[in-house]
């Protein structure tokens, strides 16, 4: 790269919770002038954080992340950063954070069109403002004047469901696979000649005149033409060492399904039925499990956490017990496979169990004296405020091409975060508020006796199998079970009334739907569940106003009820909306749902936006599908 110095190393910022879903290790971030790919964790570096927290405390998510990804895995680390950026930005603050690598490797001039790698001397790079890292960019020295003209990222890249992701090959592409007959690295030019049918976007080569269109490389014909895929983690700097046998796909940088993040998450509630004491010795397990003995307790209490979080309980012979206990509860292997996790169960536990816990900072539950409103009775079996939330999720890998599916794990490739096994995994916590809402069993039994083997939900079944079947991945062996993971009957009932409670409370309380999220706990045809959590995960904000914990009050619960089973029996795309079932050949996971009606962003919604349906919560084809044939 010609003339890079000087320049500064800072190109952009986003939030920790993005690092989670839209730019985490391996994704593309889109800057202003190009895109850069988040390298892998053996890159990032928390040495320099001194005092800064550098690890977050979630015992039962470790646990899930461990089983999934090994033993290897011993913390939960935050996005390296610290605080100073915006007082000194020329101080050490602008010199931490997580690491990035220009990608696409190939650009083109915006101005006389030249196509070629970042590595060579065709272009510059310029970021010298320390206040506008969002200014920096490559330029090239071209035209009337060699005025510096923008130089933008090649916009086509190939990825395969393996997870690999590679540069076009545009020099062999433009050459039929052939080298040139003039030179060996010849200049390339890209014209975009724009139009209305797929890509029009012409490949020449200026020493032999090598001509040729990108769309020639689109679609099934095209992808046979394309080379073998290379086994490329651009990531982790890394090549297969014998290729890989998946066939690639062109992608335009950019394109939705080049990225899927996998996570975990986990609220930290205490164990069923635990004290305070216990709760605490479970959050901060990483910290205590090292503590050889009870004449150490009185060090460690110098030291955080024990410093200030166990103030509570000042007798040492109370506070080893409570140690002790904690770790022969651990030292009972678990009785889960390995490889499953199931992260509801406590939850489910602690917001249906007659007996709320004890409050700490990170879990407080309120019940109202009252119970559930008179009027919602028929509605509700418990209504639960969380005044107190602590959330927190991590990420285990990721997949290209196809999303994720934690209900079939065999189903897609997951991409690895290091080039070895890892010693950790980045995560992020928010604190908020949530209500947390428990619908009749009997009703939800009697409702499922109605709507199974209806043909409404037949055809969402179907389709689900068809979805299963039309994904990239779904080259398989023999076995394949299209209608593993389906969620059942009862999910589609509680996750469409959740839906239709998100978009009353985004207007009552003040928080936008994306600042919200939702649990669903539908259980298992053996283990029935009924419970809707809804909360706020705002890591700005913090989320702990009271707004939403407050529409959870008799009162406003029965308006707020009212509201969302009345709007739902009516959308503005109907009768569209209303009439809409997946049917043959569709894939779809929804029925009567739309943007106007159902839809929410991608970060609220648990399984983005599918299985919804508004007729089996309300009555749009007649009460006998409906859980709530009328309103409150």
């Amino acid at each position: 790269m010609a003339n890079t110095a000087p320049y500064r190393r800072r190109v952009g910022a986003v939030r920790p919770s993005h690092l989670m879903f839209t730019s985490g290790v391996g994704s593309l971030v889109d800057l202003p002038n190009f895109s850069v790919l988040v390298r892998g964790l053996d890159d990032w570096r928390h040495d320099k954080l001194g005092d800064a927290p550098q690890v977050i405390a979630e015992p039962r998510l470790l646990a899930a992340v461990q089983s999934i990804l090994g033993k290897s895995v011993k913390e939960l680390k935050p996005a390296p950063w610290l605080p100073g950026i915006d007082t000194n930005p020329n101080g050490e603050a602008s010199r931490v954070g997580v690491p990035v690598t220009p990608f696409p490797s190939w650009m083109r001039c915006t101005t006389c069109n030249l196509l070629a790698p970042i590595d060579t001397q065709a272009f510059g790079f310029k970021n010298d403002n320390p206040r506008k890292p969002h200014e920096a960019k490559f330029f090239h020295e071209c035209g009337r004047g060699n005025k510096k003209r923008l130089v933008v990222g090649a916009r086509f890249v190939l990825s395969c469901t393996a997870g690999h992701l590679d540069d076009f090959p545009y020099l062999e592409f433009v050459h039929k696979g052939e080298a040139c007959s003039k030179v060996a690295k010849p200049n390339l030019l890209m014209e975009d000649r724009g139009g209305n049918v797929g890509a029009n976007v012409r490949i020449v080569c200026q020493r032999c005149g090598a001509d040729r269109n990108i769309r020639e490389a689109m679609g099934r014909r095209g992808r046979d033409q394309l080379p073998g895929c290379r086994g490329r983690h651009p990531h982790l700097g890394t090549f297969a060492e014998h290729g890989c046998p998946e066939q690639p796909h062109i992608l335009v940088v950019g394109a939705s399904n080049q990225w899927f993040a996998q996570t975990l998450s986990a609220l930290a509630v205490p164990e069923a039925g635990a004290n305070a004491l216990a709760a605490k010795i479970e959050q901060f397990w990483g910290n205590l499990q090292h503590v050889p003995g009870p004449e150490s307790l009185p060090f460690m209490r110098t030291m955080a956490p024990l410093s200030y979080e166990f103030e509570k309980w000042p007798d040492n012979g109370e506070l080893w017990a409570a140690i002790e206990r904690h770790r022969a509860k651990l030292d009972g292997a678990s009785t889960e496979p390995e490889g499953q996790t199931d992260l509801l169960t406590p939850e489910w536990q602690v917001f249906s169990g007659p007996t709320l816990p004890e409050p700490n900072d990170d879990f407080t539950l309120y019940r109202h004296p009252d119970g559930v409103p008179s009027l919602l009775k028929g509605y509700y079996a418990d209504v639960v405020q969380a005044e107190r939330l602590r959330e927190v999720r991590a990420m285990i890998g990721f997949t290209r091409l196809d999303a994720p599916d934690f209900e079939d794990p065999d189903l897609v490739v997951r991409a690895p975060l290091t080039r070895s096994k890892p010693a950790w995994v980045p995560a992020s916590e928010v604190r908020g508020e949530g209500i947390f809402l428990r619908v009749p069993e009997d009703l939800l039994a009697a409702w499922e006796k109605r709507v199974r083997g209806s043909s409404f939900m037949e055809e969402h079944r179907e389709a689900y199998g068809r979805f299963r079947e039309h994904r990239y991945s779904d080259r398989l062996p023999s076995g394949f079970d299209k209608y593993r993971g389906w969620p059942d009957l009862r999910y589609y009932a509680l996750h469409t009334l959740s839906h239709l409670l998100i978009r009353t409370i985004a207007l009552e309380c003040g928080y936008s739907s994306a600042s919200l999220s939702e649990r669903i706990y539908a259980g298992t045809e053996d283990d029935p569940r009924s419970g809707i959590l809804i909360y706020t995960a705002v890591p700005d904000a913090e989320g702990t106003l009271g707004g939403l914990v407050s529409l959870a009050e008799p009162d406003k619960l029965v308006r707020l009820t009212r509201r969302a089973l009345s709007d739902a029996r009516r959308c503005s795309s109907d009768p569209l909306c209303a009439e809409r079932l997946p049917r043959r050949p569709e894939d779809f996971l929804h029925g009567a749902a739309c943007h106007v009606c159902l839809f929410v962003s991608e970060t609220t919604c648990e399984r983005g936006n599918r299985f919804l349906d508004r007729r089996f919560v309300v009555p749009i084809d007649g009460p006998a599908l409906a859980l709530y044939p009328e309103i409150p």
